[in-house]
């Protein structure tokens, strides 16, 4: 990796045309307003990227992306529109069709030189800087050829499976592989909060107003600066992790997510042990996807944020020093409470005895006093082999979202190479990086070309 490293590091990314592209069809301009559940999202903007070996006719890459997300807009209108306040201070979609800034680029460096375990050195240049509308698009050529689709949105308007649906559709238009499989439903009326309300207190516990968050604190520490990793994990050792973490559980084994989950929350606990001026706890929150849990007819179609982030909080010397198993079992204790239909009713109806305040999951402001805290979400739907835009599966695909809190951020996601493996996207301070590749290098290994086969 450190040839290709000293070598992708510097590499330049040239603009070669800017676009607007709107939907194929005229839209009425509607307001669409956002969900109770959109409404917990601050103003984050997320990436994706996907790689792809050189396509056999680039320019006609380039018209068939730009007319199939014509097409795919259609549906999706609600990427095309931008973001509005309303008279009460709200953010709402203005679906008038404004469109997607769509990026044609060239960037000098071969897809081999790219230090791909290094996202912020090498996709931050590849994914477009959202400055205007819900979802901008970079297409970039390398200079071997082969091309990167980059893709920013606004996180208020669309979760990651929202973006999984669409990226799904744009895929399968641009294969002419018509009708799509899913088209999105945009009823909101499916997260309207009940009458009368229902005020469950343990709300308070999950979630705050912004108006309480503290400011982000400034550091001159370089190991307490955070910064993103993209690893591997092979499924021998996926295997091994869930083994562990059931114990002697024979039926109900936890998941491999909960097994993951407890493991890294292990390793985060070592490391804040070491620190001079060690803290006594450390929290984890692992993201719910509540669309099983809340709709019936249209889990699989419905097109927003349908999340909450559940987390626990436990001291360090417990972590440390009891068993995988132990710590797995305390993962799935907090979450047994937060996957239920009634969890995500009272955190609708919680948003709406506080709007229009908005407010925000507790753990992503907790502070360095609180201890070491990381939030893992599951990309395990990332449809990273179905993203063939009509010249292959890509070679390489990961979300990349350094999203600004205090606390860490995980995704797993399926890797590219064998959808039994896994790509885990790490945004962790550098101390805690450096820790995790010391202590855990035959679990989670440095992306590199070799694996890619690329």
């Amino acid at each position: 990796m450190g040839e290709a490293t000293e070598q992708a590091s510097g590499f330049h990314v040239t603009t070669t045309r800017k676009q607007l592209i709107t939907a194929a069809l005229p839209l009425q301009d509607h307001w669409l307003p956002l969900s109770n559940l959109d409404l917990l999202l601050p103003p984050l903007n997320v990436s994706v990227c996907f790689c792809y070996k050189k396509p056999s006719n680039i320019t006609m890459a380039h018209e068939t992306l730009k007319t199939a997300l014509a097409e795919t807009l259609v549906s999706y209108y609600a990427f095309a529109g931008e973001i509005v306040t309303n008279p009460t201070g709200e953010p709402e979609i203005l679906c008038n069709n404004r469109g997607v800034d769509f990026v044609e680029a060239g960037a000098d460096v071969d897809l081999r030189e790219l230090n791909l375990y290094d996202p912020d050195e090498s996709i931050a240049r590849l994914v477009p800087i959202k400055k205007h509308g819900v979802i901008a698009i970079q297409v970039t050529q390398l200079k071997c050829g082969s091309i990167v689709v980059g893709c920013t949105f606004d996180h208020r308007v669309a979760d990651a499976y929202s973006m999984n649906m669409f990226l799904i559709s744009w895929a399968e238009i641009s294969r002419s592989d018509v009708p799509i499989s899913c088209v999105p439903s945009f009823r909101r009326s499916l997260l309207n909060p009940r009458r009368p309300l229902i005020i469950d207190s343990s709300i308070d516990q999950i979630y705050m107003p912004v108006t309480s968050l503290t400011p982000p604190q400034e550091t001159t520490d370089p190991d307490s600066i955070l910064a993103s990793r993209l690893y591997y994990i092979k499924a021998d050792a996926l295997d091994e992790l869930q083994t562990l973490a059931s114990g002697s559980k024979t039926t109900l084994k936890r998941t491999k997510l909960e097994a993951f989950s407890a493991f890294l929350w292990k390793l985060v606990a070592k490391h804040a042990a070491k620190d001079p001026v060690p803290t006594k706890n450390s929290k984890l929150g692992i993201v719910v996807d509540g669309r099983r849990r809340l709709m019936e007819q249209e889990n699989n179609t419905y097109f927003g944020n349908v999340l909450s982030i559940p987390f626990g909080g436990q001291k360090i010397d417990d972590l440390i020093n009891k068993s995988l198993s132990w710590v797995a079992d305390e993962v799935h204790k907090f979450l047994e409470s937060s996957v239920t239909k009634e969890h995500f009713l009272n955190l609708i109806d919680w948003v709406e005895t506080r709007r229009p305040i908005p407010a925000v999951s507790r753990i992503y402001s907790t502070g360095s006093d609180d201890g070491p805290a990381f939030v893992v979400s599951s990309g395990r739907g990332f449809p990273v082999n179905q993203v063939d835009f009509g010249w292959g599966s890509p070679v390489f695909g990961s979300y990349h979202f350094p999203w600004g809190g205090n606390a860490g951020y995980v995704m797993p996601m399926p890797s590219s190479v064998d959808d039994k493996d896994w790509m885990v996207y790490l945004h962790l301070t550098k101390g805690q990086l450096k820790f995790i590749e010391e202590e855990a290098s035959h679990v989670l290994k440095p992306v590199d070309n070799n694996y890619l086969k690329i």
